[in-house]
């Protein structure tokens, strides 16, 4: 008999999977949503900080988190790991709005981003206890559509909160919303079951070290780092955090990232392409606002709607990859699609550079094809790494790929923007071709998919996943 103050057990997965929308899409706006309320923010706030920072707290508070709350999630479970990261959001949104210095939303965009940094991830995870494998594909596909849309409108929001109301709504809009999906989701998800393994403490801090390094050292130029913490001294630390962190793997009884995952050459393949296609989709998205804004004179946001065609891309063809994966069509056939319809758009954005330079509408119209190769990607990802690893690895297993399409989108973006220099529309040529590598190698990646199949139940020990 249902409890008259809960839902019935047939809506209640629906209306979990409504809250984690909305959890989803609020993290997915607070990484976009700045870009237009910036100055204002600049103009109100005191503080001697480089502005870039309000960016780069949140992106790397964000990156260094999702391996953790994956493997968080496999041994204390998914609903408690998914509560603390709304809970971290909601409070780190409430900070930012209240902060009354610079220094002060630097810090609370960081608590933001540890936040933030988990719901990708753990909204995923959650679907898996909300649904039959079978029907898995369709609800992640909806995710990604949802995150697609939230990152294109997230500008423009800014933009009108900014002009109509105040910059301090671009974050408490997050904390009515964010505290609603948090009680609804205690009340309807489901609790996964407990593990007896503890948490690589040495793995973590090795690899929180690694990727820290990384990531200043792809903005170093940006936020003004001191003298003695150069480009030198970041890749430095960066290489020989990552090499102890690898060694560390294969020696710790409880890895953070089991080596034996990538035994299965499917996951491998998940992995790269997840790193492959965050060096893409940052490529459109950082490079195509910049050069219209820069050689078109177009306002933010007009740029911002020019990226139109990406966003619809990614929502139609998510939804898309979701009822084909339902409809058992091979994994392999669509990332070899979606890969192929990334690599055709960078060559056709590098063509329009060459032959018409000061159309922005056929530019825009360039990067339909990339949209709908990401959208076609991103639900495959999540579904293989999903399905080729065992349900105790689960948690990590998807953490990795999101982890890798995070990291690679910001090396991507710090490389290929030394290739612009001073001409920036032969600069930006090179950066599409740079861009079109990294489509190729998703697509030779894609031949490694395998056919969807279950996981194996057990795994014969932590360093070999089967």
């Amino acid at each position: 008999m249902t409890h008259p103050a809960l839902p019935s057990p047939t809506t209640r997965p629906l209306l979990a999977f409504a809250m984690l929308v909305v959890v989803l899409v609020l993290a997915a706006l607070d990484q976009t949503i700045l870009s237009t309320a910036l100055p204002a923010i600049a103009h109100d706030l005191p503080g001697t900080l480089p502005l870039a920072w309000v960016f780069s707290a949140y992106l790397l508070a964000a990156t260094v988190v999702i391996a953790l709350y994956g493997r968080l999630a496999d041994v204390l479970g998914r609903k408690p790991m998914l509560l603390l990261a709304i809970a971290l959001f909601l409070l780190g949104s409430l900070a930012c709005g209240a902060s009354q210095t610079l220094a002060q939303l630097v810090m609370a965009r960081a608590l933001q981003g540890a936040g933030g940094g988990g719901l990708l991830t753990l909204t995923m995870l959650t679907v898996a206890s909300l649904f039959p494998p079978e029907q898995r594909g369709r609800y992640q596909s909806m995710l990604g559509a949802s995150y697609g849309v939230a990152t294109m409108f997230g500008p423009l929001l800014g933009g009108w909160l900014v002009e109509h109301v105040s910059w301090h709504w671009a974050f408490w809009i997050n904390v009515p919303l964010a505290l609603l999906a948090w009680l609804v989701l205690a009340r309807t998800t489901p609790r996964s079951p407990r593990q007896a393994a503890s948490i690589d403490g040495w793995g973590a801090a090795t690899l929180t070290l690694a990727l820290v390094a990384t990531l200043l050292a792809t903005q170093h130029g940006k936020l003004q780092l001191p003298a003695w913490l150069s480009l030198g001294v970041l890749l430095a630390v960066a290489a020989k955090a990552g090499a102890a962190f690898v060694w560390r793997q294969f020696r710790a009884g409880h890895p953070l990232v089991p080596p034996g995952l990538f035994r299965h050459p499917a996951y491998t393949a998940t992995a790269a392409i997840g790193l492959c296609s965050g060096v893409a989709m940052y490529a459109a998205v950082v490079f195509v606002p910049q050069y219209l804004q820069t050689m078109l004179h177009l306002s933010p946001t007009a740029s911002a709607w020019h990226l139109l065609p990406l966003m619809a891309g990614i929502t139609a063809a998510a939804v898309t990859s979701g009822k084909l994966l339902r409809a058992q069509v091979a994994a392999r056939r669509l990332a070899g699609v979606g890969s192929a319809l990334l690599l055709l758009s960078f060559l056709a954005l590098a063509l329009s550079l060459a032959w018409a330079p000061a159309s922005a509408p056929l530019i825009s119209a360039c990067l339909l094809p990339a949209g709908m190769g990401l959208g076609l990607l991103f639900p495959i990802v999540t579904v293989v790494s999903q399905r080729s690893s065992p349900p105790q690895f689960m948690g990590i297993a998807t953490a990795t790929p999101v982890m890798l399409r995070s990291l690679g989108g910001s090396l991507g973006v710090a490389l290929m923007a030394g290739l612009l220099g001073t001409r920036m529309a032969d600069g930006l040529q090179a950066v599409f071709a740079c861009a079109s590598l990294a489509a190729l190698a998703a697509l030779l990646c894609s031949r490694w998919l395998a056919p969807l199949a279950s996981a194996p139940q057990r795994a014969p020990g932590a360093n070999s996943v089967a």
